[in-house]
């Protein structure tokens, strides 16, 4: 926009509080222009902020505005795209927009202005961006991979691009040659590849070094020091970095040339934040690409049901990817179910019989095998057989969970930890046993099985050091592992080539779950976990010990068949009037006791605004009624479409801030588990 002529002018400020609207400040008409980072006084403190607009005039009585204190002249402004887009966000989700923008800001840029952050900005700058000459790794293209390729490289304006691929069908080598393609279409052009896990990002950032480091290759996820994630931030903004790989807070970068967003593995969960502002970082980068007019590619080999019903509904073009890329076109592996109600199929140390033969016969053809348990620990609980006392957590709703190592019961939800009883604090009982199996208790019954097997285990719990993880994918990839054990942070994005073999232990918990996405997040899983044999071109397995054979979900996974899934799950949802087909928020309560939770939301929904296509249900304790010592209660709000429900929500949420509550509250729009 057009600054105004007179020396002094105002600037219209956002900082991280919870304020509706900016904040007028004076301001000389040289100091600073919109997407400027400035330091400004809210009440009796200092508040790091941006400014979004510079206008001639404020409403605002002369007597009650201050002055901006200081301007970030270091670092060039914001553009106008990211301002909007952070907007945008705040809007969608329901918070200030302070809290996005300001929040999307790398460590360094939410510090004040001054000689010290001159002198950061500095030895940020010096720090060069990781660049080498590239080199040639692409592989030869399928027939498929070809026409999604060429696909891409047409496209015009925005679009968004499903990319539905099975596991191993080469969707990592289309993401490469439409980057290469639209960096070469775009040559100051810059893009960004969304990965929903940290672990995830140093084989697909090494990759991307290969094939364009000479244009420059950075990585952004909360793992990173400051100083790192600042460096990599700064060289986005600047331009010295053309790609951009990171988890969801990577969808904020400010990247003022991008031509092209891919988001790998986009029916992840882990896309949407659990904390602060609940956004999809998923959603938000098409909605990025539709603001700049440019193409977004949405990677998979389970889509989203969203996503596919986008599909169907011809709103997303999808490319389709149904062979394996290895040049033997390995096969899928074959899936089989061990039935654990047989009597071959008993399986009280965790492994059927059939299992442990199926493994023993796999190390003996020196071949590696993935033995896939979603629940770390060495038992979910410990139990008296005397009395029935059970280690549940004193802080939450849920057990703590034994680790053997350095026996201690840990909540995986609040991080509680404390010693395990030498007796049952109840009866005095001193045979207290652990109950179940979590992946330390498989792996010690893995050695057992196998005494000259190498097995390693990789979960939260084996790779809490820095490096750990991409340490031991190292060991997996170099085959010095004969067999892998391991949550989730074995079943995805992984390319092992030696891995003949997957078991999948325990999957039946989510079959009879309260969340009605369970299922569809299972059959993701599974397919993700038995998507990592057989890419070498090994004939492969995949084993899944089960009480319930005969479920249709099995079944669909046995004949590879998503398709058929997904379309059962999207008919279940449209009779019972379910997302996609409807549209939610959640307002949430917290409070030191149940009733005062449920009170707080009955009220809130007493002073909600009659509007007929909204649907409010009654107040009720969460899944996880109690946690961290604070009791949670949840209000659903549904409506059949998005834009009156948002309406709805500014309204209500306007008028719940204007009141003092004892109890903390937030909303969650689209929430993903109820």
């Amino acid at each position: 926009m057009a600054l105004p002529s007179p020396e002094a002018c105002f600037a219209r400020v956002v900082v991280d509080v919870p304020m509706a609207q900016p904040l007028d400040y004076r301001m000389s008409l040289s100091t600073g222009r919109p997407g400027n980072a400035c330091l400004v006084p809210v009440g009796r403190r200092r508040h790091v902020g941006l400014i979004v607009d510079v206008v001639p005039g404020s409403e605002v009585e002369p007597g009650r505005l201050k002055d901006v204190m200081a301007v970030v002249a270091e670092v060039e402004p914001l553009n106008r795209h990211w301002l909007d887009f952070t907007q945008f966000a705040a809007d969608y989700y329901q918070h200030p927009w302070g809290e996005v923008a300001i929040a999307a800001l790398p460590p360094i840029m939410r510090s004040a202005p001054g000689p010290r952050f001159a002198q950061s900005i500095a030895r940020i700058r010096k720090r060069v961006v990781t660049s080498a000459p590239a080199t040639d790794t692409a592989r030869r293209l399928t027939a498929e991979q070809h026409g999604a390729v060429g696909t891409l490289a047409g496209a015009r304006g925005f679009g968004v691009f499903l990319l539905f691929g099975i596991t191993g069908s080469g969707k990592t080598e289309v993401y490469l040659r439409a980057i290469e393609d639209r960096l070469r279409a775009a040559p100051m052009g810059q893009v960004l590849l969304l990965v929903p896990e940290i672990n995830l990002t140093p084989q697909l950032e090494a990759l991307l070094r290969l094939r364009f480091g000479d244009l420059g290759v950075v990585a952004l996820h909360s793992g990173l020091a400051d100083g790192e994630r600042s460096a990599a931030w700064l060289a986005a903004h600047e331009g010295r970095a053309r790609i951009v790989v990171g988890t969801r807070l990577a969808v904020f970068a400010s990247l003022p040339s991008l031509a092209l967003v891919v988001v790998d593995e986009e029916h992840d969960p882990s896309y949407k934040a659990g904390e602060g502002v609940r956004y999809s970082a998923r959603d938000l980068a098409i909605k990025r690409a539709q603001m700049l007019g440019i193409p977004v590619v949405l990677g998979s080999a389970t889509p989203s049901l969203e996503s596919w019903a986008a599909a169907q509904a011809g709103r997303y073009q999808v490319l389709r990817l149904t062979q394996r890329a290895t040049d033997d076109a390995a096969e899928l592996p074959t899936v089989e179910l061990v039935d654990l109600r047989a009597p071959e199929g008993k399986a009280a140390s965790g492994i059927a019989a059939p299992v442990a033969d199926a493994l023993r016969a796999t190390l003996e053809r020196r071949e590696q095998s993935l033995v896939f348990l979603n629940r770390r620990g060495y038992a979910p609980v410990v139990a008296c057989d005397a009395c029935g006392w059970l280690s549940r957590c004193p802080q939450c709703s849920a057990f703590s969970v034994f680790h053997k190592p350095d026996r201690t019961l840990r909540c995986h939800h609040c991080g509680f930890k404390d010693r395990v009883p030498a007796a049952c604090p109840t009866c005095g009982n001193q045979a207290l046993q652990g109950v179940g199996h979590g992946t330390q208790r498989i792996e010690e019954r893995l050695r057992e099985l196998m005494p000259t097997a190498r097995v390693m285990r990789i979960d939260r719990d084996s790779t809490r050091r820095r490096h750990a993880a991409e340490q031991a994918f190292d060991a997996v990839h170099a085959g010095d592992v004969d067999v892998l054990v391991g949550t989730q942070m074995i079943a995805k994005g992984h390319d092992f080539q030696r891995v003949a073999l997957v078991v999948v232990l325990s999957p039946d918990g989510q079959l009879a779950s309260h969340d009605f996405r369970a299922p569809e997040r299972l059959f993701s899983t599974l397919v993700q976990v038995a998507g990592r044999a057989g890419r070498g071109g090994h004939a492969s397995r995949v084993l899944l010990q089960t009480r319930f054979p005969s479920h249709p979900l099995f079944a669909a996974l046995a004949r590879h068949d998503y398709a058929a899934f997904a379309d059962a799950q999207l008919a279940e949802r449209r009779a019972a009037g379910m997302p996609p087909y409807t549209h939610q928020a959640l307002l949430t309560a917290e409070a030191r006791t149940m009733e005062a939770a449920l009170a707080f939301l009955g009220d809130a929904r007493e002073r909600a605004p009659e509007v007929e296509s909204i649907r409010m249900f009654d107040p009720v304790p969460m899944a996880l009624q109690k946690l961290a010592g604070v009791e949670r209660a949840q209000l659903l709000v549904e409506a059949d479409r998005r834009a009156p429900l948002q309406a709805f929500l500014r309204s209500w949420l306007a008028e719940l801030r204007s009141r003092r509550a004892r109890v903390r509250w937030q909303i969650e729009v689209d929430p993903q588990e109820i």
